[in-house]
């Protein structure tokens, strides 16, 4: 697995990996940035923050 992770490090530090990377935070910063975007993350924090409280889940003791 390691020759694996040599790749993808070799891959980041290349020209086009680093072009690439700059591309994918961008369009991350974009849509972060969009209120309808925001809103949908909202939406699923919420719910996922949510759903798990008063089910009387928890350790027993």
């Amino acid at each position: 697995m390691a020759s694996l992770f040599n790749k993808v490090v070799q891959f980041a530090n290349s020209p086009k990996g680093k072009q690439a990377i700059q591309q994918a935070t961008t369009k991350a910063q974009e849509l972060a940035k969009d209120p309808k975007t925001r809103a949908k993350i909202d939406d699923v924090r919420r719910r996922f923050q949510g759903g798990g409280r008063g089910t009387g889940g928890g350790t027993a003791h």
